[in-house]
């Protein structure tokens, strides 16, 4: 499970900023999961955390982050030979930014209840610091410090990894170590490798809509097919089914049913669903995979394309041990506050899984927990949050945008005016 996130100098994520997963001390939730280490002790986890932020607030980057994390590790070594340097994507509205290092870190519990933290800096032509700690007995044991401003670049505490001389020695400097370890199958750090490969997948509804179409179709014709029918029908959609074909170039082509009040059945040309089906669709294939799998799953604009009921029973999904008995996550970002309320007025979210984003005067972002301010225990968050109580909102006030287009529309008529007389 995926326990914190840090990076800083990644587009609007200038200073260092913490997206996590566990419990605030002293919160009182029953949303929370009990991780089990492999010392005995035991940490609070939330299954779920949603951001939340006026538009271009930095809502996505945060996501995109974690995203070019995995990215780097699955691709550094096998996919940078082509680059210069590294690609990367720092800050961009301060010059000093270019010349600084982008920073990325996780915590997270491998499947044998092993905690990890790993991490990394990027520049602009090589990786200037890697390293990785574990924590087996509850205390941290050092497995890589790498520091290319060093002499002696690696250094590996306890040398406890194996054939550490030869990867150290055949590792780009514009490649991660890890990375490189990962391509012979190393066996002590493969399984770190695999983490990133099993997780941090992220859906963005503007992106790749059409492969998780295909991907839902495909498990159509597999063992979650009933699953996926059933999700579609209780969706309230009036679909009671799926027909899918196999097309020679291995696409799939998909015609929902649709049962009439006659009882007839009807199968719609996929061109014919709605957005909101169609967007339902794309994300039934993925979400049963990350349940499946026990995976961290990335959504962004959660909102997109879905009722707000569609959205709230996603969130139910991940809170269920039952429906979620692999322990796998959700962070998602969303305009929609609805999501943080059920209709009779309780919370669907605890405050310590919501976070906030908003840009300061450098237009960078900032990344805080809505614990830091501190909502009363009965307060109504979708309500405090579309007053303005938390931050993290537009700052717009009523009939603003309507002025603003009544001034311009004055002056072009002026302008134009004046041209005409000219």
């Amino acid at each position: 499970m995926l326990l914190r996130f840090r990076v800083s100098n990644v587009r609007s994520l200038r200073d260092e900023q913490e997206l996590s997963f566990l419990v605030p001390p002293g919160e009182d939730t029953s949303a929370a999961r009990s991780v089990k280490l492999s010392d005995g002790s035991v940490v609070e986890v939330y299954p779920l955390v949603g951001i939340f932020g006026a538009n271009a607030s930095g809502k996505s980057n945060v996501l995109a982050a974690l995203t070019q994390m995995r990215n780097a590790v699955l691709n550094s070594y096998a996919q940078w030979t082509s680059y210069k340097g590294i690609p990367r994507e720092e800050f961009a509205l301060d010059a000093a930014s270019a010349s600084e290092s982008s920073f990325y870190e996780v915590d997270f519990v491998d499947d044998d209840g092993v905690r990890w933290t790993y991490g990394f800096e990027l520049g602009a032509q090589r990786v200037e610091a890697e390293w990785l700690h574990s924590y087996p007995r509850g205390r941290r044991q050092e497995w890589l410090d790498r520091d290319a401003s060093r002499e002696q670049e690696y250094v590996f505490p306890g040398s406890r990894i194996q054939d550490r001389a030869r990867l150290a020695r055949t590792t780009r400097p514009n490649a991660l170590f890890l990375s490189r370890a990962a391509t012979d199958n190393h066996p002590q750090l493969s399984a770190i490798y695999q983490w990133f490969n099993d997780n941090l997948w992220l859906i963005n509804p503007e992106d790749d809509r059409a492969a998780r179409e295909g991907f839902t179709a495909e498990q159509l014709q597999g063992p979650r097919k009933q699953r996926i029918e059933e999700l579609l029908s209780v969706a309230d959609l009036g679909i009671t089914g799926a027909h899918v074909e196999r097309r020679p170039d291995g696409t799939h082509e998909v015609a929902l049913l649709h049962t009439g009040e006659s009882g007839a059945v009807t199968a719609l040309a996929w061109s014919q669903e709605s957005f909101g089906t169609r967007s339902w669709f794309a994300l039934l294939g993925p979400v049963l995979l990350a349940l499946d799998t026990g995976a961290v799953l990335l959504v962004d604009e959660f909102d997109g394309g879905l009722h707000p009921r569609f959205a709230a029973e996603v969130v139910r999904i991940f809170h269920d041990p039952q429906v979620n008995p692999r322990g796998a996550q959700l962070a998602f970002t969303s305009h929609d506050p609805s999501v943080l309320s059920t209709p009779s007025g309780g919370r669907l979210l605890d405050a310590g899984q919501v976070w906030l984003t908003e840009k300061d005067a450098r237009g960078a972002t900032e990344l805080y927990p809505l614990t830091a301010a501190e909502p009363g225990q009965e307060e109504d968050l979708t309500k405090s949050y579309l007053a303005g109580a938390f931050g993290a909102v537009p700052g717009v006030v009523e009939g603003q945008i309507g002025r603003r287009l009544l001034a311009v529309r004055d002056t072009d008529t002026d302008t134009d005016t004046e041209a005409e007389r000219s």
